[in-house]
Parts: structure tokens; C-alpha cells; sequence
């Protein structure tokens, strides 16, 4: 077959799959999650949004050997994912090469890696939060933390990074989880449904999008926000610092999406969040001082890109609001994109399942320019 004269770097615009998992609407700010807008899922636990998109990436008709449970309600689905936690970490055993590896996104593709092709969903999705939160307590010397089979997913993860997870912390975690579950046909999500077009299992499409994450153009930007912040230090000195920065020709790291011509909806959610922690629960690390500050640099650099760049609005994006939270939550920012893809697993298999269903193998085309 000949190709069309259709050319877009990038793929924009470019449709490759139809889906009843996500949408995106960049013009608008809209996400909506398996029928529900991003910001009516305050108070969801994760188990709920996982449940949700599953569902929705079986159809109307689940095939009998679906690669996800999507019969699985809410309660199901907290304690069948409890003893998915239990069986990773046995897994697991005492860690192992990966363990060592110095870069946590590179450790948890190491640990999914060790996965058979059978594996089932909700195993995968019980290894990244485990080995997670393993590599981070390698990292602090410390011993590694089995996981409590009784809590919910959230829960559980925040209890084994931190040593506790008092209520409010732990549903500021579940928002953000639920909020990074799926969003549209984003690199990662691509990567997953191009290798599971080939026919390949979903722990090798999981691996693929572990990888696709790690790149700093797609999951990798939310430790450098915080840096950013503390650079600034106080609201007073945002306006000349990123007028500096943009000056030198640099990024304002956590301004600007690819698909978002508006504020990131889940930016506000996150805010949401943030908000939930104050005046202390679980925000140790500057509480309002520190959402104040992150305030502040957004209505700065929100007004000095419009005004560089009127033609592209540039607004806050997930990674802004990520960063002060994760932050507040006390987790290592390190770690940052692994429990970022403690949340998108789900939608990542979600995706894998209605590629499945599809059938069709991804295969574009490129137009030569050699000699």
C-alpha cells in the first residue's frame, strides 16, 4: 500500500486508536477518566479508578480471557490487590541487581522486567508499588517493608515508603494516583499499545512504558519543579528569578503541555490536594508556606510566558502541582516518576487490554529524505 501524503512530526493531531478508557480536551481542559471528569473524582480510591478503567477497556462484552479482571468492583479489587502486594513482595524475595540500580525508574523496570508473560494485571500493578517503594528504602539503608494485604492500594504504598499513613496523607496519595491513572494517547501509553500490537504480553508492553516514562519530556520533569522552588525561596523573589531564567533562554519547568492549550486540569486537582494537608497533617515540608510559594511562581510565570509568548499559552501543568505534593507527602523526589507510574500501570493495562481487542498491528509509515 502506498502511503498517504498525510505527514505530522510527532503525530499531531493524528488519531491511532479509538478508546472508551480516556479523553483529552486540550482546548477546553477537560480530562475525563472512564466517563467521570478528572475533578469529580476527589475522595475515589485508587481500587475505584482501576476498577473504572478496566471496565471501560473491556467493553460491553469482556472477552473470557481478558488480560485485566474487569469484573472486579471497588472491594474486590482493595483485596484481591492487597494479596497482589503480598505475592509481588515474595516476588521479590530480597531484592536483587535491580535493587541496586542508582536510578529508580531504571529499578523498577528491572524488578517488572523479572515478570513472566502470564503474570496477571493486578500483579504487575503490585510490583511497581513494591518495588518502588523497596528501591527507596535501599536507598535509605533501611529494611524492606512488607506490604499490609489489609490496606488499600494507597495506603499501603505511602505506609511503605514512609512508615506511616494517616488518613488524610494516604487520600492525598489515592488523589494522585487516581488523577495520573490514564490521559489520552500520551508516549507511554503509545509505547504499551505499539508493543502489544505485535502480539507481545503486557508485562513486556509494561516495561516499554516504564521506559518511554523515564524521558524528561513526558514523566520526568517534577523533581527539577522543586528545585525550582528552591531556588526562588520566597514569593517576593519570583518575578526576577524566572525573568532571569527566561532571559538565559531556559524552561520554567512545569509550564506547558504538548496537548493543553489552558491550565492542566489535574493541576487543580493536585492543588485540591495540597490544600487537604493544611494547616499540617502529613505536609511537614513547608505546608501553606510552600503552596503559597508554588502559587506565586505560577501567576508570575504564567504572566511573563503570556507576555513572550502570546501566540502559545503556557500553563500549569500535572508536573507543577506533582512536585509540591509528592513533596508534602515527605517521598523522596527522586522517586518522583515511579509513583507517578504507580498510578498510570492502570491505565497503562487498560490500554493494553483494548489493543488487544483491536487486534491491529501498529504500523506507520515514514517518508524517505535520504539519498
Amino acid at each position: 500500500m502506498e502511503p498517504t501524503d498525510v505527514h505530522a512530526e510527532g503525530l499531531d493531531r493524528v488519531v491511532v486508536a479509538r478508546t472508551a478508557i480516556s479523553m483529552v480536551d486540550g482546548e477546553a481542559g477537560r480530562l475525563v477518566l472512564a466517563g467521570r471528569a478528572v475533578e469529580d473524582l476527589a475522595g475515589v480510591r485508587f481500587e475505584a479508578i482501576v476498577s473504572r478503567l478496566w471496565r471501560a477497556a473491556a467493553g460491553p462484552r469482556p472477552d473470557p480471557h481478558a488480560i485485566v479482571p474487569a469484573g472486579l468492583d471497588e472491594t474486590s479489587l482493595r483485596t484481591a490487590l492487597g494479596a497482589a502486594r503480598r505475592r509481588a513482595a515474595t516476588r521479590l524475595g530480597d531484592g536483587g541487581a535491580w535493587l541496586q540500580l542508582p536510578v529508580a525508574m531504571d529499578a523498577v523496570r528491572g524488578a517488572v522486567a523479572l515478570l513472566h508473560d502470564d503474570t496477571p494485571a493486578l500483579d504487575v500493578v503490585a510490583t511497581v508499588a513494591v518495588a518502588t517503594a523497596w528501591w527507596i528504602a535501599a536507598r535509605r539503608g533501611v529494611a524492606l517493608p512488607p506490604p499490609d494485604g489489609a490496606r488499600d492500594h494507597a495506603s499501603d504504598l505511602l505506609r511503605m515508603i514512609t512508615g506511616e499513613a494517616a488518613p488524610a496523607p494516604a487520600a492525598a496519595l489515592a488523589r494522585y494516583l487516581v488523577t495520573v491513572s490514564d490521559h489520552g494517547m500520551n508516549a507511554s501509553t503509545f509505547a504499551a499499545r505499539v508493543v502489544t500490537s505485535t502480539g507481545a504480553d503486557p508485562v513486556s508492553a509494561v516495561v516499554a512504558a516504564l521506559g518511554a516514562l523515564k524521558g524528561p519530556l513526558h514523566g520526568g520533569a517534577p523533581g527539577p519543579v522543586l528545585d525550582m522552588l528552591d531556588a526562588v525561596g520566597e514569593p517576593a523573589r519570583a518575578h526576577a528569578w524566572l525573568q532571569a531564567q527566561l532571559d538565559a533562554g531556559h524552561r520554567i519547568m512545569g509550564m506547558g503541555h504538548r496537548i493543553y492549550r489552558v491550565r492542566d486540569p489535574r493541576a487543580a486537582a493536585l492543588e485540591q490536594a495540597i490544600t487537604s494537608l493544611e494547616p499540617g497533617a502529613g505536609a511537614s515540608r513547608g505546608g501553606a508556606a510552600r503552596l503559597a510559594l508554588a502559587r506565586a511562581v505560577e501567576r508570575e510565570a504564567t504572566a511573563l510566558l503570556a507576555a513572550r509568548h502570546p501566540e502559545r499559552p503556557l500553563a500549569a501543568n500535572v508536573e507543577f502541582y506533582t512536585a509540591v505534593l509528592l513533596d508534602a507527602l515527605e517521598l523522596p523526589r527522586e522517586a518522583f516518576t515511579a509513583i507517578f507510574a504507580c498510578g498510570r500501570v492502570a491505565g497503562w493495562l487498560a490500554h493494553v487490554e483494548e489493543q488487544r481487542r483491536c487486534g491491529r498491528l501498529v504500523r506507520p509509515q515514514s517518508q524517505y529524505v535520504g539519498d
